[in-house]
């Protein structure tokens, strides 16, 4: 079953203590997001509220008792979009309570099954691919209905040799 607009929202928000993302893709082409990238790559300022609505979710979530996360896969040298997203993204979802790690998959890729697949796992029970053209235009949400074991698995061997994102952007030379 696709999911867009309504229906994703619901299907996102009807987790109970934990919403997980396996982050895969080198680069994302999300419509909304393209001015700032182009203006980080510019050196121009982060705009105030950058991100905030994603900001009020989190801390709602939190709020309520509930958590989100995230595995970030990168091979250096970093994207652009990666790069943006350090500096400009990861660190108000961070301020806002989500727990981002990042896993470096440079010289090994662990296990895991890296072929560019993002996915978001409800309660360690729901799934759901997001799908990408190989740009990083999303093409839609999907219901995984199978076995959601593997998923588990997987999250577990990506948390265990992720690490913190303070943790791996030391040393960065990155913008803010």
């Amino acid at each position: 079953m696709l999911l867009d607009g309504d229906a994703w929202n619901r299907f996102f928000d009807d987790f109970e203590r934990e919403a997980w993302r396996f982050e895969a893709q080198p680069t994302y082409t999300m419509p909304r997001e393209q001015e700032n990238v182009a203006r980080f790559l510019r050196g121009e300022d982060k705009p105030t509220g950058h991100n905030s609505a994603w900001h009020d979710r989190v801390r709602a979530y939190k709020d309520a008792g509930r958590g989100v996360g995230r595995v970030r896969v990168v091979r250096r040298p970093l994207t652009d979009y990666q790069r943006y997203q350090f500096a400009w993204g990861i660190p108000g979802n961070i301020a806002a309570g989500e727990d981002i790690r990042v896993l470096d998959v440079t010289h090994d890729g662990f296990g895991l099954p890296l072929t560019g697949s993002d996915w978001w796992m409800f309660d360690d029970m729901r799934i759901a691919h997001l799908n990408f053209r190989p740009d990083g235009t999303q093409i839609d949400r999907e219901v995984y209905g199978g076995d959601p074991t593997p998923y588990r698995e997987w999250k577990r061997i990506a948390l265990a040799r992720a690490v913190p994102f303070a943790e791996y952007v030391k040393g960065l030379d990155l913008p803010t």
